[in-house]
């Protein structure tokens, strides 16, 4: 459970790419749920994508641009990755501090 004074880094970018935070004690809130439930989609969506990949690059007859988009799209996707995994990897910390 998170202080009100510990920011949860959210799951979307703000104007200009800027990361989001919610500062809340509620897990259970709703822009917590939705935080949940984005982060949830995003990385339903980079597995599939990682698939797509495999199978992409397995084609020798896949055309440069499909692959160039889909380059960009496991980059967007590894993005939206990796600002889950900071999240979570502060979630944890901060339950952990709680503990002790």
């Amino acid at each position: 459970m998170t202080t009100p004074n510990e920011l949860r880094l959210l799951p979307w970018s703000g104007p200009g790419d800027k990361p989001c935070y919610l500062s809340t004690d509620d897990p259970d809130g709703y822009m917590s749920r939705l935080a949940d439930s984005i982060e949830a989609v995003q990385l339903v969506a980079a597995a599939e994508l990682v698939e797509m990949a495999s199978e992409s690059l397995a084609d020798e007859d896949a055309e440069p641009i499909e692959l160039r988009r889909l380059g960009q799209a496991l980059a967007d996707a590894l993005k939206d990755v990796l600002r889950v995994a900071v999240s979570r990897r502060h979630l944890l910390a901060a339950g952990e501090s709680h503990r002790n």
